[in-house]
């Protein structure tokens, strides 16, 4: 009950003092009033002073009425009068702590709203807690389902709390601060034998922070003064709690559904980047598209582009001495030497077609001849390693032919797929086969050497035409060779110039002279093949004549 003073009571109010002074007259006695400390406040000490009666405010002494009897009249309408204003007071003092508990919570409700990090709104609860109930330190703990341990993500004022062992003690707060239950602690004994808090702690006032009667943590506070929370400071941190309570569980639920995003999109980018390498970015550039989410049935684009293909050479004989895995092992080793060099220069992989590959060039053949250049050397240099080894070396063949090309996506509306149709694939892959033919390892059409600016900077020799399967019109054949082994590569261009020759008188008919000329490259390279084969049809036609009709260029009886 609120503390009143007697004086302030009889000297504010005058008619209260009239009142008693004319009580007294009509009494007829001699009497007069005392504070507490003796202190006279109304009437005239005498010194007969018979009786004392006494004045209360529940057991305090607020002062005394003395004198002659009678005087307890006087006394019990001072009683009265002060229980009166005790209660006016507490009533008023009741309304003043209302008002600033609906102060402090709309203030704090304010604050919540600013930030959905679950961290910043533990923080901001407590030091709100601290501030508004008299502690001098506090924590809040929260329960993870999913890793079934105690998290703190706020902790202030003194240290009175000890972080590593409150999540050792896991159990005790889960009877405790997470029970379910707000309340203040009786003893505090068991927490500071466990050292969660410090010897200098003397009250403990939880409080239990609920969403949908799930019990999701507590607010802990901490004093170093015995009974230092009431029954008003637990009922504010109940409120502060509860509050806290809905805005953390929504940041958390926030938190998630931003992760869980993120782990989707990182996911659809994985994917993304691994059907990239089912279906080149390239491929689908080309077709106006930026990813393939956007291709559809049916999209297609036109283009004249260079198409490569590249085989190795007596690979039946290779995978006859391996094994199934062993052959799968080498091929995909094959193809990653041979894919990026054709990455680096502009194209990019089609297709691999088992010890094949089929590559596009979009902007210009001459990335198609670097390109296959480089491939060569890779080659050499991966034969040199294979031979250390005690391995058979790879030979491979290249060709390559420019001209329109159809790409687009085909299939039906279960089952997609990027397809190039064009005439211009199967002469690629024709001029490639004639590798076997002439025995030279890169062969490209006389359309896409003649389409490439400054080609005379690359060792060429022209092999005629040749007409393929299926074909009325002959095509001319180009043989490059600066991919060749150094040893190979100068022998072929110093007999480059006798090469042009025997061509000519081959293609003339003149095929005696044209043997002398290919007998005296094989002198001077007895490993140039493709004079050899030349020299073996000009020692044909010259014993059994040229076939009717014959204009030099071969005819491709097969594929």
């Amino acid at each position: 009950m609120a503390k009143v003073s007697l004086k302030h009571i009889i000297g504010n109010k005058k008619e209260l003092h009239a009142v008693i002074n004319s009580l007294i007259s009509q009494l007829k006695i001699t009497t007069w009033v005392e504070d507490e400390k003796e202190i006279l406040l109304l009437g005239e000490k005498s010194k007969t002073e018979d009786f004392s009666f006494p004045i209360m405010l529940g057991n305090d002494l607020i002062g005394k009425v003395k004198g002659e009897k009678g005087g307890e009249i006087i006394a019990s309408l001072l009683t009265q009068m002060i229980l009166k204003e005790a209660e006016k007071k507490d009533l008023g003092s009741e309304v003043l702590n209302l008002y600033q508990e609906l102060n402090v919570i709309f203030n704090f409700t304010e604050k919540l709203t600013e930030t959905i990090d679950p961290d910043i709104i533990a923080q901001l609860t407590l030091e709100q807690a601290i501030h508004s109930i008299s502690s001098h330190s506090g924590v809040i703990v929260l329960w993870d389902e999913d890793s079934r341990e105690l998290q703190i993500p706020a902790m202030a004022g003194e240290p009175l709390f000890d972080k590593k062992n409150i999540q050792e003690n896991a159990v005790l707060l889960l009877k405790i601060g997470l029970s379910g239950q707000s309340e203040i602690m009786a003893n505090v004994n068991i927490l500071k034998e466990t050292k969660v808090i410090d010897d200098k702690v003397q009250s403990i006032m939880y409080a239990a922070m609920k969403v949908k009667q799930r019990i999701m943590g507590a607010i802990i506070l901490a004093g170093k003064e015995e009974d230092q929370f009431s029954a008003g400071h637990l009922k504010l941190l109940v409120t502060l709690a509860l509050q806290s309570s809905g805005a953390i569980e929504s940041a958390l639920l926030y938190e998630k559904n931003i992760k869980v995003a993120k782990e989707r999109e990182e996911a659809m980018l994985k994917i993304h980047e691994v059907t990239k390498k089912f279906v080149p970015n390239e491929f689908i550039s080309m077709l106006g598209k930026v990813e393939l989410t956007d291709v559809r049935l049916g999209d297609l684009v036109e283009k004249v582009v260079t198409v490569l293909f590249t085989d190795i050479r007596e690979f039946t004989t290779l995978s006859e001495k391996m094994t199934p895995e062993e052959n799968f092992r080498f091929v995909s080793s094959f193809n990653s030497q041979l894919g990026p060099i054709i990455r680096s220069n502009n194209g990019f992989i089609n297709q691999y077609l088992g010890d094949s590959i089929m590559a596009i060039f979009p902007n210009s053949p001459e990335d198609a001849l670097k390109a296959a250049i480089g491939m060569q050397k890779a080659i050499t240099e991966l034969n040199k390693m294979r031979i250390s080894k005690g391995r058979l070396p790879i030979n491979a063949g290249i060709g390559m032919h420019t001209g329109p090309l159809i790409m687009g996506i085909t299939g039906d509306e279960h089952r997609l797929d990027a397809a190039t149709i064009s005439d211009t694939v199967n002469t690629a892959a024709r001029i490639e086969s004639l590798t076997k033919h002439f025995k030279a390892p890169l062969l490209l059409s006389q359309e896409t050497f003649s389409i490439i600016l400054n080609n005379h900077k690359y060792n060429t020799r022209n092999l005629g035409g040749v007409r393929l399967k299926g074909k009325n019109k002959s095509i001319n054949i180009i043989e490059c060779f600066d991919g060749s082994e150094a040893e190979q590569f100068q022998k072929k261009s110093d007999t480059l110039a006798h090469f042009k020759e025997a061509m000519f008188r081959y293609n003339d008919q003149q095929f005696e002279n044209a043997i002398t000329f290919f007998e005296t490259i094989i002198a001077m390279n007895p490993n140039d093949n493709t004079a050899k084969y030349f020299l073996d049809n000009a020692v044909k036609y010259l014993q059994d004549g040229v076939p009717k009709n014959w204009t030099g260029s071969e005819e491709m009886a097969s594929k």
